[in-house]
């Protein structure tokens, strides 16, 4: 995690700003895929309640220059200032990033009547539940190629530290214990 990239996002009238931003990371997540690479990861540094306009993507020098020649962000690129492979600065923080999953959710009661193990008289007692427990973590809101579903992937951001942790992230650019720089 020793370079970077920042992607400015440019929204206008058709594309707004946290939609311009779900497509990009959407494109980014679909990349990851294809180059297999669990060493490339994902940071917001304008993230304060939301999450801002600028991506930036950390790794080597070598895979940020693999995953730009491989035009990863296609027609979206007319919408982003993406920025030259650059080196870290030398004095950073350390933070992780990683995936906010709700224990209920409108899916998850979906599955439970499937499977009838949920009462009739039961099912408004999760919502009212499910509402209750919300999650107020920023988020992104991406489609699912294989069936269309819009899902929501909440973000937590870890403590600043001053040691980095090594790891994997995954194909989302995230990880419970691997640490990017903050900057």
């Amino acid at each position: 995690m020793n370079h970077y990239i920042d992607i400015l996002i440019k929204p206008d009238e058709e594309m707004r700003e946290n939609l311009l931003l779900n497509k990009v990371y959407a494109k980014f997540h679909k990349a990851l895929f294809i180059l297999q690479a669990n060493d490339l990861a994902v940071s917001f540094p304008q993230y304060k309640i939301i999450l801002g306009k600028k991506l930036r993507i950390h790794g080597t020098e070598s895979k940020l220059a693999e995953l730009q020649a491989s035009e990863w962000l296609g027609g979206l690129s007319g919408y982003c200032d993406v920025s030259a492979i650059q080196a870290v600065p030398d004095e950073v923080l350390y933070r992780t990033i990683s995936r906010k999953q709700p224990n209920m959710s409108v899916a998850k009661l979906r599955r439970l009547q499937g499977r009838d193990s949920i009462k009739q008289a039961e099912i408004k007692g999760y919502q009212a539940k499910m509402f209750e427990q919300g999650l107020d973590n920023p988020y992104l809101e991406l489609e699912s190629t294989s069936n269309g579903h819009k899902h929501r992937r909440y973000l937590v951001f870890g403590k600043l530290s001053k040691e980095s942790s090594a790891g994997k992230f995954d194909f989302f650019g995230l990880s419970k214990t691997a640490s990017i720089p903050w900057f």
